[in-house]
């Protein structure tokens, strides 16, 4: 036999006896209670999961659904347009900069530095043939389509361009008042 056996009273239980089942029952309703409340919590997280629906497939590009399909095309547009504006402006900095290379290479700039010779004799020329120590009164030249025709009578030298499109402009220079 046991302690326990031995120690049983028959009739009244102590005060000690009486806190202590109360205190087992009442530790007895909060383990019921969590356990009801778990076992509440678990089904209704089974049935949520055990709810189905169908299976739906949805495209997420608007070119398939139409959903914001006007926002998505003009952002392509965008897209496109930018793009095709950045090539254009590539081709034309390629074009400028091979124009500058042919406009920097040194046959261009013999030929310039040749023609700026040239139409500075031919100036020279014409400054000798109208003031001059014999100055002609009227002569012609023609240069690159362009006439020019010159008079004096003396007092006035008056100077006719004729443009090769047919615009004419007269210049008319006293000669008696033109001194330094």
């Amino acid at each position: 036999m046991t302690k326990e056996k031995i120690k049983r009273k028959v009739g009244r239980p102590s005060k000690a006896d009486l806190k202590r089942r109360r205190r087992d029952a009442n530790k007895d309703i909060v383990i019921m209670f969590v356990a009801f409340v778990g076992v509440v919590l678990f089904l209704g997280v089974a049935v949520q999961q055990v709810m189905a629906d169908q299976i739906v497939h949805k495209f997420k590009s608007p070119s398939f659904n139409g959903v914001g399909t006007s926002s998505h095309y003009l952002t392509i547009e965008n897209q496109e347009f930018s793009r095709k504006l950045t090539i254009k402006e590539e081709i034309k900095a390629l074009q400028d900069e091979i124009e500058r290379e042919k406009e920097n290479s040194t046959l261009a700039r013999f030929l310039r530095n040749l023609e700026s010779r040239v139409y500075a004799e031919l100036s020279r020329q014409l400054v000798n043939n109208l003031f001059g120590e014999i100055p002609s009164e009227s002569g012609t030249i023609t240069l690159e389509g362009n006439t020019i025709v010159y008079s004096s009578d003396g007092i006035t030298l008056t100077l006719t361009i004729t443009e090769a499109d047919g615009t004419v402009t007269s210049i008319t220079i006293p000669i008696g008042t033109f001194t330094f």
